[in-house]
Parts: C-alpha cells; structure tokens; sequence
C-alpha cells in the first residue's frame, strides 16, 4: 500500500486550491516527515483510536496538529483504497453493475452494524440516536457481505434508532442483487420476502404457537450460514476507531470511517 499511498499523497499535494509559493518539503520540517511515518499514522489512529493528547505525546506534536494529520490524511487513505478496488460499493443501482462488480459470489449477507455513540445533551438528538437493540445511542450502517466474509456494499451512516427494514426501503440494498443470488438475512427484515424471491428469513413463532421441529432445524442452520456476516463485521471491528465510542466532531466523519475500516478489512482479505 505504501507505493500507492506515497502517489496519491503527492498527486494531492500537487492539486491543492492554494498556489504553492515553494517546493514541497521547504520551510518547517513535519513530526511525521516520510511518507511511510504518514502511512504508518493514520493506520495506527484507526486501529487505537488514540484521543489527540496521547497521539500528541506519542509522535512529538500539538494536539491541534493531531488532528489536523488525521483529517488531512483518511481522505488519501480511503483514495488509494478505492484505487486498490477494495472499497464496498455505497449503492447497487442494477443488478448488471452488481454482476460487473461481483461476477463470483454466489451468496449475500446482509446486516445492520452499529457505532457507539456518546448521548448528546439535547433530548430530541437522544431520541433521534437512541437504539432499542444495543440500549444506547448509537449511529447505524447496513452492509451486504459475501461468504468470504469481503464487505460488498455499506449505505450511508444513519441515526441509530432508524429500523433495519426501513434503511433497505430507502436504499433497496437487495433490490439490486440477481434473482438466483440467495441473500440471507435476520427478523429484523419481515416484510421484504413479500418484495424478493431470494430471500432466506429465519421462520417467526406464531402468535400462541410454537415452531415445529423441522423450523427450528432450518432456522438453526440459516445462523450457521448468516454467521459470516456477523464475523465479517468482527473483522471491521478490529478498527477501534469504529468500535470504540466514536468522539470526532467534524460532520460525517463516522461514515468516512466506518468506510475505510471496511476497506481496510477488504484489503487484508485480498492479501491473506
């Protein structure tokens, strides 16, 4: 990734809006000075999720600068992961772009994945934010994984009180999967096999019924299946920067996160 990184991190110093009045390196020498003690930087933010004061005193500078570092340099990082083809797609518009895309997988997952979030002070954001599922407030992705456990796509980060049923609606995540690709998915999805043929849901309990042993069997065999799913997200978990509570202020930062940690979880994959 190295090479890759040092390029686009050129390119994009070569394009800033400000004219260059001198040549790249003059005037006061940087903490992080090679392009290798950058990359080395903002991998090792989002794996520890450091708060600017340790990452201050960990490489030698203000905090102020901390942070200016990591949001001068996640934008290049997830650059030189989309070059590397490693990115999840943010929508499927058809099902060709989905065969363009994924010519070989054979089955999907799809999950809602959660950010911890600290509880704002105002009471309408707390409402907004607040997950019934996890008991806290929280910000939410849905995300279709394939059964190498690879992220294939990641919608938009979203509230975390919004129903998983309701961000397929908005973004028809399935609708642009092929009719002979099953995708599996949880409860939490009722309604969408009226939609699509390929779904696989687990059977729901029958109001004052009780599964019959042969449901039981199928549902338990769908969460071996689904279970890729839930570990390929483990895999993204890795990244405390989207596990730990998330503590960033600048707007949509989240998803440009959660973003790069899928790429970065793609990315080992492809290397494995």
């Amino acid at each position: 990734m190295l090479e890759k990184f040092e390029q686009v991190y050129l390119a994009e110093a070569d394009n800033r809006e400000k004219p260059r009045k001198r040549k790249i390196g003059a005037g006061r020498k940087a903490r992080l000075q090679s392009i290798r003690e950058k990359l080395f930087y903002i991998l090792f933010y989002l794996k520890c999720y450091p708060t600017f004061d340790l990452a201050a005193v960990l490489f030698d500078f203000d905090r102020s600068q901390a942070n200016r570092w990591v949001h001068r340099l996640q934008p290049i990082l997830e650059k030189v992961l989309g070059e590397k083809k490693v990115l999840p797609l943010r929508k499927i518009e058809s099902i060709e772009e989905f065969i363009q895309h994924f010519p070989e997988v054979k089955e999907v997952i799809v999950e809602g994945t959660f950010i911890p979030i600290a509880r704002p002070k105002d009471a309408e954001k707390q409402k907004e934010n607040y997950s019934g599922k996890k008991k806290r407030c929280t910000r939410k992705n849905l995300a279709a994984s394939a059964e190498d456990k690879r992220i294939l796509v990641l919608t938009p980060t979203t509230s975390g009180k919004t129903h998983d049923k309701k961000i397929q609606d908005q973004e028809d995540l399935i609708g642009g999967i092929p009719e002979q690709i099953p995708v599996l998915v949880d409860s939490g999805f009722q309604g969408v096999q009226k939609q699509y043929v390929n779904i696989r849901l687990p059977h729901k309990k029958p109001k004052g019924g009780e599964l019959t042993a042969e449901q039981k069997q199928e549902n338990r065999e769908l969460a071996k299946e689904r279970v890729v799913g839930e570990n390929a997200f483990s895999g993204v978990k890795r990244y405390r920067a989207v596990s730990d509570i998330y503590r960033n202020r600048v707007a949509n930062f989240d998803d440009q996160l959660i973003l790069t940690a899928c790429g970065l979880w793609n990315f080992y994959l492809a290397a494995a």
